[in-house]
């Protein structure tokens, strides 16, 4: 049994409160369960309580044991020194305070119907997946809503985090900003913090001034990202990294050494150098892209913004010094969601935050136009009847797996507080 199941017990009342008594056979009343706040110091605050007929009002602390109080060293913290009740699974030693006035303990296995006890067993039984497996499907519509729009609030809320610092790193410039999340999205998962150093490593109004020249992005991009090579005897690659050397003592960048960029598993049209030479040309076609994602009316608008063409060299190559087959290699569709999803809404999210502007429902009506995503977590919950349509949904199951799932939080979970309700 996890402490956890203790607090649901204690906060949703999950136990017979007629006839409550103290380990010492005092009765007990409970007005308030108290605030579940999930903070350092006790686990409930401003509880109201009456034992024996004196009305108490303070803090519940809850433990599987009561010797756990000792264990956690509570005695010595003055945070607990407003514990009114001390609530436990099992009652195994008396607890004092500093004034050595005993603390009231109410056992709790002596209340809790065995009906809920098999409840949270099975729920917390092994699956081979996830807890609630064999059940989340008959989660109540309107439950799972509800969550769902929780869960993918959370999702934004962390990324707002990172756009925070970026801003802050950037003086304000939302230019910037956007330009280091989409290099760090066009990077993938697998060579996007490399990505994002990049972009962090050549100040924007470079950008702007250099945007007008194709090949000068390119240079600064490959250049920075350390992926012009000395040996190529291509002339295209012999031209970027004199572009490449005239640039950084032009404008005096610091040129930056990553580490080496990932091909392994990527189709070709996923590699970095393709991924780099689309970030170049959209940069190279839009000048106020900001403005543009800020003040879109409709979702097409926004595809439009992304079908850029790579400049005439990566038409025929994937890598330097390789000809390919001519191809135009425009982004796709399914790779413009992405960037939507992990970059452009989130941007938007943070911006309309900083200016404190409720876009709740706007967010939610973008995010549910994009098709859902493909990935083998998304696979697995359809495979136990979670029904997936956009990708509103995908974002926030994904959320749910990571922090809730994987985590084992079932009981700060609003399916299995659900679940164990009914």
């Amino acid at each position: 049994m996890k402490e956890d199941f203790l607090h649901h017990v204690w906060q949703f009342k999950k136990f017979d409160i007629a006839n409550l008594k103290t380990t010492k056979g005092e009765s007990i009343q409970i007005l308030n369960s108290g605030q579940y706040l999930q903070l350092s110091g006790p686990d409930f605050f401003n509880a109201q309580i009456i034992i024996e007929n004196q009305k108490w009002a303070g803090n519940v602390e809850i433990h599987l044991k009561s010797s756990d109080w000792y264990v956690h060293n509570h005695e010595k913290d003055s945070n607990y020194d407003s514990v009114i009740l001390h609530v436990v699974w099992e009652h195994d030693v008396p607890i004092f305070r500093k004034d050595n006035s005993e603390i009231p303990t109410l056992e709790l296995k002596e209340y809790v119907a065995l009906s809920d006890l098999h409840k949270y067993q099975s729920l917390f039984s092994q699956k081979s997946w996830i807890y609630c497996e064999n059940d989340i499907g008959k989660v109540d519509d309107f439950v799972f809503r509800n969550w769902q729009e929780r869960l993918y609030f959370e999702r934004l809320e962390r990324k707002s985090a990172e756009i925070r610092q970026l801003l802050l790193d950037s003086n304000n410039n939302w230019e910037a900003v956007l330009f280091c999340m989409l290099a760090k999205n066009f990077g993938l998962n697998t060579n996007g913090i490399l990505f994002q150093n990049m972009a962090r490593s050549i100040p924007f109004s470079i950008i702007r001034k250099e945007s007008f020249a194709i090949e000068n992005l390119e240079a600064l991009f490959f250049g920075q990202a350390n992926m012009l090579e000395a040996n190529f005897q291509d002339n295209y690659n012999i031209k970027l990294q004199n572009d490449y050397n005239y640039l950084i003592h032009k404008y005096k960048i610091t040129k930056n050494v990553f580490d080496k960029v990932e091909f392994f598993k990527h189709r070709p049209d996923n590699f970095p150098t393709i991924r780099l030479a689309q970030l170049a040309a959209l940069y190279s076609k839009e000048h106020n892209l900001f403005s543009k994602i800020i003040s879109f009316n409709v979702i097409s608008e926004l595809y439009d913004l992304f079908k850029v063409e790579v400049s005439n060299y990566w038409e025929t190559h994937y890598n330097f010094d390789k000809t390919s087959v001519l191809k135009k290699k425009k982004m796709t569709d399914s790779f413009i969601d992405l960037i939507l999803i992990n970059t452009i809404i989130p941007v938007r999210f943070a911006y309309e935050q900083s200016l404190q502007k409720e876009s709740s429902q706007e967010i939610i009506d973008l995010i549910e136009s994009i098709q859902p995503e493909k990935n083998i977590v998304i696979d697995k919950f359809s495979a136990i009847g979670v029904d997936v349509k956009n990708a509103f949904e995908t974002q926030s199951l994904l959320q749910l797996k990571k922090e809730y799932c994987d985590e084992k939080k079932c009981l700060q979970c609003a399916i299995g507080i659900h679940l164990l309700k009914n």
